[in-house]
């Protein structure tokens, strides 16, 4: 008997072991797949390298830290409120008698993007048009 007599040519590949992998990978995703919270992605703002430096004391400055807590020109609001935001954002626009007032907001690249989605929305029913957010500054190469 020669080795060649021997070997027998495949026609089909068997895809039950393949199927076996899939089915087992797509129950994986689905229990995990609630435990994701999409709430707590941390987001990190992008460098920049050429970036212009923006006038400080024209517009209002809003910071958030990496806890959630919010300052507006420098000022710690307390548990605030999108609400209450939106008239604080109203009241510095008025004493400022200034409606076309920019807003910067300043997020820590650690903090929630819900907290950075709250602000933009005060910020936008407060009447604000134009919004910077601000950036790290990259290392020069």
């Amino acid at each position: 008997m020669s080795m060649g007599a021997s070997l027998e040519e495949f026609g089909e590949i068997n895809v039950t072991p393949l199927t076996d992998v899939f089915l087992v990978l797509l129950v994986i995703m689905i229990l995990i797949a609630p435990l994701i919270d999409k709430s707590d992605l941390k987001i990190k703002p992008p460098k920049t390298l050429n970036a212009k430096k923006v006038n400080e004391t024209k517009g209002i400055t809003i910071d958030i830290d990496k806890e959630g807590k919010i300052a507006v020109n420098g000022k710690y609001l307390i548990n605030a409120t999108p609400d209450e935001i939106n008239k604080y954002i109203v009241k510095l626009q008025k004493k400022a008698h200034n409606e076309d007032l920019p807003v910067t907001l300043n997020a820590d690249g650690d903090c929630k993007s819900n907290a950075v989605m709250e602000i933009m929305t005060a910020a936008r029913m407060a009447g604000i048009k134009r919004m910077r957010l601000a950036t790290r500054q990259a290392a020069n190469y």
